[in-house]
């Protein structure tokens, strides 16, 4: 991976070299001068290397965060915004955008923060009235997505101008651009609890697979791993959308790939899962920012477009499977 993102940030109209990048990062580090001027250390270490890491960073997330998800639904097709947390996210940040919630000293990343939180709680305030059941968990997200979405395009048709919506539509399609260390130090924190969370986890999560039953049969207490682990993937996914946008079918294809690459067992799953995410969508990122140059493509755009046909692949799979 750090092979990835040390080429991935060569690429680009501006002549930077893997030396110049390693010897940028060595000299901010305390070792030594850069040796570049100071143009092409900024190239370096305030533009491109701050959203390089992001760009891994939130695809391990997400990809994790899928993992999570297909086992504790016992659902292939779940993903990290099943439980409505991009939709809160979007509501959140078209707020601030659009009507200056919070008289400008709130940011877009913590409005869209603020919403995806009110929107995981409302999800789980639901699912516990209507009985905490896999399907109902799965039926109360379905049921804030809508609300939010509703929200936000309520939001956007009534008070947003043609550059407010342009930049809203731009967001929401997902985007790394403009990021800065704040972000990246933020999800490096978000991530490395979730991992550490579910790798403590990861024997339960193999009993998920099974069902709820067959869990508490074999020691797991369903209700309170259920709640943990919810809350450490809402809380990441609610991390990154604040920060990059929804950037979608990372999530729910990746898992599949690092399935056929190591097995069922979240033990490695998760790992090798992180891994495979985060480089993956360093170099969409990086196809997102250079092939229509200079002009940039959202990255939730190429994903998508890389993303419907495994998606359809995986749902050929399930079909095969259930009529096996």
């Amino acid at each position: 991976m750090p092979l990835s993102i040390a080429f991935a940030i060569t690429i680009g109209p501006a002549d930077i070299r893997v030396g110049d990048v390693w010897a940028s990062v060595a000299s901010h580090l305390g070792w030594g001068s850069t040796g570049l001027t100071p143009i092409r250390d900024g190239i370096v270490w305030e533009l491109r290397l701050p959203r390089t890491l992001l760009a891994a960073v939130c695809g391990a997330g997400l990809a994790v965060c899928g993992v999570v998800m297909q086992s504790l639904l016992r659902n292939p097709l779940a993903d990290p915004f099943v439980l409505g947390v991009s939709s809160g996210a979007s509501t959140g940040a078209v707020a601030v955008v659009v009507l200056g919630a919070g008289g400008g000293a709130v940011s877009v990343s913590a409005g869209a923060f603020a919403g995806a939180v009110v929107s995981f709680a409302l999800v789980l305030v639901l699912s516990q009235v209507l009985g905490a059941t896999t399907d109902r968990v799965v039926l109360s997200g379905v049921a804030a997505m809508q609300l939010f979405s509703a929200l936000t395009s309520f939001v956007v048709m009534t008070a947003a101008d043609a550059e407010q919506t342009r930049g809203v539509l731009f967001w929401l399609l997902g985007s790394l651009g403009g990021v800065g260390w704040a972000e990246v130090w933020a999800g490096l924190v978000v991530l490395a609890v979730t991992l550490l969370v579910c790798g403590l986890h990861a024997h339960a999560l193999d009993a998920f697979a099974f069902g709820q039953d067959a869990a508490a049969t074999l020691g797991v207490r369903v209700a309170r791993t259920r709640i943990v682990l919810l809350t450490v993937t809402a809380l990441l996914t609610a991390t990154l959308v604040s920060s990059a946008g929804a950037i979608g079918f990372v999530g729910l294809v990746l898992p599949h790939a690092a399935r056929a690459l190591v097995g069922s067992g979240h033990a490695r799953l998760l790992p090798v899962t992180a891994l495979t995410g985060a480089v993956f969508l360093v170099w969409v990122d990086t196809l997102a920012r250079t092939v229509l140059d200079p002009q940039e493509v959202p990255v939730g755009v190429v994903t998508s477009l890389i993303g419907v046909p495994a998606f359809v692949l995986v749902l050929y799979r399930t079909r095969k499977a259930g009529t096996a």
